[in-house]
C-alpha cells in the first residue's frame, strides 16, 4: 500500500483577482517542471451565462520549486482560446496534459461542444507552444482523436506519456448515457492509443480497467508512470448516478501492468482517501503523479471536482 501524506490545498481559484475568465474551478492539474518553478496547468471557468451555461478554459499557476505553497504567478490569459463556430472545442477546453518535445511543449486537451439531447460531447485536440508553455496554438481546427464506431462519444481526459520512443495517450471513452433522476449522466471507461509521432494514433479499442463498484462505474484521469519494473496507474472512479456527494462521489484507484495492455486493479493500494472534514472530505479525483527533487507528489482535486482548487500529497517511501 502506498502511503500518501496530504500537504493541503495549494491553489484556490476564488482568491485570484483581475481575471474575469477565472472565477472557480482548478481542475485536472498537470505539471511541467522548470529550473526555479513548477508550472501546474488546470482548467477553470468564468461565471455561468444568463442561461446557466458554462465555458471552460485552460490556464496555469507557477509554484516556487523550493516552496510549493508559494504562488509565483498565475497565467494572465488562457493558454488557448476557444474554438470557432461549430468546431469541437467551441465551448471549452478541459482537461489538458502537457509534454516537452524538443523545443516545443505539446498539449493534448479535451474540446467540448454542446448538444441537444445530452449536455455535451467531447473529443481530444492537440496544440503546441513555442514560448515555454505560456501560450499554445492548435495544430488544426479538428480533433486528433475523435469518435469511432467503437468509441461513439465523449473522448476526454487525455494523459500523454512517452516510453521507449513511443507516444502513449491514455483517455476515457463514453460507453453510454444513463438517465438518472431525469438527468443524462455519462458512463466512460479508460482506454489507450499509441503513436510514433504523437499526431497519428492507433487505438487499442478495449477497456483497460475492470469496473468494481458497479458495471456502469465511470472512470477518469488515468495517470501512468514506470517504476520498480512495472507500469503503474492512478485514476479516479465514481458511481454512475448521485455522485455529486460523499457516498458515491469520486475516489482514487490504482492498477499495475507489465505490458501497458493488461492491468491488475488494486484500489486498496492507492493509499489516499477523503479527509474527515474540509476541502476534500466529500471526494478526491483527477490524480497526477510527478517527481521533484527526490520526492514523489500527487496532485488531486477535492470537493465538487475541483471547484475550490487542487491540493498536494507527498509519498512516504518509494513507488513499489
Amino acid at each position: 500500500m502506498f502511503r500518501w501524506r496530504k500537504l493541503g490545498k495549494i491553489f484556490t481559484p476564488q482568491e485570484v483577482e483581475g481575471r474575469s475568465w477565472l472565477k472557480e474551478f482548478a481542475q485536472a492539474p498537470a505539471t511541467l517542471i522548470f529550473d526555479k518553478f513548477v508550472r501546474v496547468y488546470f482548467s477553470c471557468r468564468p461565471p455561468a451565462d444568463k442561461n446557466g451555461q458554462y465555458v471552460s478554459y485552460c490556464a496555469y499557476v507557477d509554484l516556487d520549486r523550493a516552496d510549493l505553497f508559494k504562488v509565483l504567478r498565475v497565467a494572465a490569459k488562457p493558454i488557448l482560446g476557444l474554438g470557432g463556430l461549430g468546431e469541437f472545442d467551441e465551448f471549452g477546453t478541459y482537461p489538458v496534459s502537457v509534454i516537452r518535445d524538443g523545443d516545443e511543449v505539446r498539449a493534448y486537451y479535451a474540446g467540448w461542444t454542446r448538444c441537444e439531447s445530452v449536455p455535451f460531447n467531447v473529443a481530444i485536440g492537440i496544440a503546441a507552444s513555442r514560448d515555454g508553455g505560456e501560450t499554445f496554438a492548435r495544430l488544426g481546427n479538428g480533433p486528433v482523436l475523435s469518435y469511432s464506431p467503437d468509441e461513439p462519444f465523449v473522448l476526454s481526459g487525455p494523459k500523454v506519456r512517452r516510453f521507449n520512443d513511443t507516444w502513449y495517450l491514455w483517455y476515457i471513452a463514453g460507453r453510454k448515457w444513463k438517465m438518472v433522476g431525469g438527468r443524462p449522466e455519462p458512463v466512460y471507461k479508460i482506454r489507450m492509443a499509441s503513436s510514433a509521432d504523437g499526431i497519428h494514433w492507433r487505438k487499442v479499442n478495449r477497456d483497460l480497467i475492470e469496473s468494481r463498484v458497479e458495471e456502469d462505474e465511470a472512470q477518469a484521469s488515468p495517470d501512468v508512470f514506470h517504476a520498480n519494473g512495472k507500469y503503474q496507474m492512478f485514476f479516479c472512479y465514481r458511481y454512475s448516478g448521485n455522485y455529486r456527494g460523499k457516498e458515491k462521489g469520486y475516489r482514487i484507484g490504482y492498477a499495475s501492468s507489465t505490458n501497458l495492455i493488461d492491468w491488475v486493479r488494486n484500489d486498496g493500494k492507492a493509499g489516499i482517501d477523503v479527509s474527515a472534514d474540509g476541502w476534500d472530505a466529500e471526494m478526491i479525483s483527477y490524480p497526477h503523479v510527478f517527481e521533484l527533487d527526490g520526492k514523489t507528489y500527487l496532485a488531486y482535486l477535492g470537493n465538487e471536482v475541483g471547484r475550490y482548487g487542487f491540493g498536494l500529497a507527498v509519498l512516504d517511501g518509494s513507488l513499489e
